[in-house]
Parts: structure tokens; sequence; C-alpha cells
């Protein structure tokens, strides 16, 4: 096992070497949906997880939100480094490489807002899932929003390559963990569970839930909240 989780950060790591803007400059559809509802709710920290070469994290930047980006690869954080100097926005953009198996190494209540997209749906294990969840509500203030996509079993790579436990299969390299409602509900202790919408993105096309979450002041709520 620790072997795979080292093949797929080597993956990554030699992808964005590879292929720097693999998902190009434009911001993805929800970092769109999710910047307007951070300005609704008049955030100004973000926390994004596995933000890849920083498309969003840059669109949160400009949008005059102050983003801290975590990322296993080192090469997507220093691109995103680069190009926040570059545009002269190094300001409002924090990088750092770390996998999020791990404690965030943030204190308690340090942001306004959580945003990642297919980070939940990376090759980490539904314990570690659970445990990066409970993270995230740690480092959350209360009523703060976290808004995350995952690719679901509707999905045309759902069961398809190499299987590697739970709903975990590996085609072209990237070992993808596919969710279905259960799974989001799971994971919703100590949230108001507020939205799961369902979208489709890229030409296969990939298929999403977008979560939208809401900490409550303690981590006695069901977390069903719809």
């Amino acid at each position: 096992m620790h072997d795979a989780r080292e093949q797929q950060q080597q993956h990554w790591e030699q992808t964005y070497t590879d292929m720097p803007q693999m998902y190009g400059d434009a911001p993805s559809a929800p970092a769109l949906i999710a910047a307007e509802r951070f300005r609704e709710e008049e955030v100004v920290t973000i926390l994004e997880l596995g933000g890849g070469h920083g498309r969003d994290s840059l669109y949160f930047a400009r949008q005059g939100f102050r983003v801290t980006m975590l990322d296993y690869a080192q090469p997507g954080v220093d691109a995103l480094v680069d190009q926040a100097r570059e545009l002269d926005l190094s300001a409002n953009v924090t990088a750092r490489q770390h996998d999020v198996r791990r404690h965030l190494p943030f204190p308690d209540a340090s942001f306004d807002a959580c945003y990642s997209h297919m980070l939940f749906s990376m090759a980490i294990s539904t314990a570690e899932q659970t445990a990066l969840a409970q993270e995230v509500w740690r480092v959350l203030r209360p009523g703060a929003l976290h808004i995350y996509t995952v690719r679901h079993k509707g999905d045309p790579h759902f069961q398809v390559g190499t299987h590697h436990g739970e709903d975990r299969y590996e085609t072209g390299g990237f070992e993808v963990h596919f969710f279905d409602r259960a799974k989001v509900l799971s994971l919703a202790t100590g949230f108001d569970l507020l939205d799961i919408d369902t979208f489709e993105e890229g030409s296969l096309p990939r298929r999403l839930f977008r979560v939208t979450l809401r900490k409550l002041d303690d981590q006695c709520g069901s977390g069903a909240g719809r």
C-alpha cells in the first residue's frame, strides 16, 4: 500500500512536470460557483486542498480572497507560487506541499471556507477521507463553508481498470475513489449538508458531485441537513 501511494505521488509530480498546464489556465466550473457563494458569505480566507498547478487558487486570489493552497505534488506548488508572483498576487496566495493524510498544519478555526476539486476522490482510503473531513472541520471557523467535488459511481470509469479496494479504481496511472450519496453523508459529521449537486466535466465526461456543507458549532449534529 505504501509503495502504491508513493507511485501515485510520483505519477502526479511527473505529470505536472511534463504538462504544467494540463487543466489549462481557466478556473474550473466548481470554482466559479464556489467563489460566488463565498462572496455572498463575505468570506476572506480560503483553504484549498489539492489545488494542482493553481488555476482555481489564482482565480480566487484575483477575486480578492486570501488563499492557502496545499498539494502533495511539489511541481504544482512551485508553479502556483511562480504564477502568483508574475501576476502580482503573492499577497493573496500561500502554497505549500502537504500530504492530506496527515494533520492539516493549521490551528483550529483558521479559515472562513474550504474548497477542493476532486481531492477527496484521490488515492486515499475511506478511513483517511473521514480523518481529513474532521481535520477540515477543525480548521474552519463555526458557520464556515466546505465545498468539494468528487467523482461519483455514475462516472464512466467506475469499476474500470485496476481495483485497489473499496471503491478505488486506477486507469491511465491515476487512482480514483468514487463516491455515492451514502459516502457524502458519512463524511458530513459536524456539518450541515446544504446541497449535493451533480454535474459533468470534460470530454469523457467525468461525472461528479458538488457538495456544499456548513460547519456546525459542535459535532453533535447528524450531518444530514438535506
